[in-house]
């Protein structure tokens, strides 16, 4: 089992900054892929970033391409998402996710799932 814990999000104005924090812990040895997801309102959840951790390769959506950067710090076990230039329909609840099979593009079944961090912007 992998327990994530999501931290960092809140309010700012449209064109601000924030920085989620995941921190991932329990039996994360085998761990391949991490996520992050939003879901705004009743709208569907929807995949923002995914990362393959052997390689550290980076996937992210073409609706936050050059404003969100996903990392991870193996030594610290944590999945970040930089967010610059926030925009109104940028808020939702965000979701780290992780899971160990290797495959991390364009998938939604992740296997692990944190509570939620909310991150809102105003216009």
């Amino acid at each position: 089992q992998v327990q994530l814990v999501e931290s960092g999000g809140g309010s700012v104005q449209a064109g601000g900054s924030l920085t989620l924090s995941c921190a991932a812990s329990g039996d994360t040895s085998d761990t391949m892929c991490m996520g992050w997801f939003r879901q705004a309102h009743e709208n569907a959840r929807e995949g923002v970033a995914a990362i393959y951790i052997p390689s550290q390769r980076a996937f992210v959506v073409d609706s936050v391409k050059g404003r969100f950067t996903i990392s991870h710090d193996s030594a610290k076990n944590t999945l970040y998402l930089q967010m610059n230039n926030l925009k109104p329909e940028d808020t939702a609840m965000y979701y780290c996710a992780s899971d160990p099979r290797p495959s991390c593009q364009s998938r939604s079944d992740f296997t692990y799932w944190g509570q939620g961090t909310q991150v809102t912007v105003s216009s």
